[in-house]
């Protein structure tokens, strides 16, 4: 199994029924860069099964471009978990790049998704460890012990934070999926309540590597709260948010990638420092701020991130 994670882009992660033929063919159309096919919450459990069949024939029949094509399977808690792996996997294993595991608890929950995986490809002649794993950090019992989840597994190659079921793991009085400001009446919460959960998930997803996603935000009519919220993961290190509505996924994708006056910036920092290097300075004076090494590697990633969006100039 190999230990090298494709670079893929998740600005716009775009959530779909898995029991909607219609609306996985729009997916399909869409400007998401990561679209998931959902089995879980989505799906009502006497269709849960009924749509693996719908899944299987929109991943292999529909264009999905440059896209990551992913599922979201049901927790390896439930009765549904191993047959959605297996016929899904069976049946378009090699138009599936990530599976999505919700309500982890442990590292033994994505050890057994882990497993089944290999066993399948091994027997279907897939190469073995090139389907991905995101997991859902939306349990408190996966929040505490996080940073283990995180180095679990080589396949893993994001985290999310899936506030709406930690609202209730948590016991948190919360308006709606992602809200900000706590209990509908009474005083709000100062601040963002959200701030612990997001930074430690996005600490853990990248000292071992992994992309970390901001999870959803139900206000589909309240498109100024979506971008906040996005700006606010942007500014601790997530690299994407979850869209639950296409009109979400126009926002994802502007917040996440790096703006002209932000690359700009960060080419100019670069070459200051690289300049100062080559004439032997560990340091460089620019507009008045005194920048070296530790400052380059900030705006590298900038730059790293606007090739990766398309967007370097």
């Amino acid at each position: 199994m190999t230990n090298n994670r494709p670079d893929r882009i998740r600005r716009s992660e775009l959530s779909t029924p898995g029991s909607s033929e219609k609306m996985i063919k729009k997916a399909a159309a869409s400007d998401a860069d990561f679209v998931f096919l959902d089995l879980e919450d989505a799906v009502a459990p006497t269709e849960k099964e009924a749509s693996r069949a719908k899944i299987v024939a929109g991943l292999n029949n529909e264009y999905w471009g440059s896209k990551t094509r992913s599922v979201r399977i049901n927790g390896v808690h439930t009765q549904w978990c191993y047959g959605d792996v297996i016929e899904i996997v069976t049946g378009a294993g090699a138009n599936l790049d990530v599976i999505i595991i919700p309500k982890v608890k442990a590292p033994r929950d994505v050890w057994f998704v882990d497993d089944l995986l290999t066993q399948l490809e091994t027997k279907l002649g897939l190469e073995v460890g090139r389907i991905g794993l995101e997991l859902l950090i939306e349990e408190t019992e996966a929040l505490a012990c996080v940073e283990e989840i995180a180095a679990s597994s080589p396949r893993l190659e994001a985290l999310i934070l899936g506030v709406g079921d930690l609202s209730a793991s948590q016991g948190i009085r919360a308006g709606h999926v992602g809200a900000a400001d706590g209990a509908g009446e009474g005083v709000p919460y100062p601040g963002d309540m959200w701030h612990y959960a997001r930074n430690r998930m996005i600490v853990a997803a990248r000292a071992h590597g992994l992309d970390p996603i901001d999870g959803p935000f139900g206000g589909i009519k309240d498109p100024e709260g979506y971008r906040r919220e996005a700006s606010w993961s942007a500014t601790l290190g997530a690299v994407g948010k979850w869209c639950i509505h296409p009109s979400q996924i126009e926002i994802a994708n502007d917040v996440y990638a790096p703006t002209k006056s932000e690359i700009d910036q960060a080419i100019e920092v670069v070459s200051a420092v690289n300049e100062a290097e080559t004439n032997g300075l560990g340091a460089a004076n620019l507009n008045g701020v005194m920048i070296d090494a530790a400052t380059a590697r900030i705006f590298e990633a900038v730059l790293e991130r606007a090739e990766l969006c398309g967007v370097l100039r």
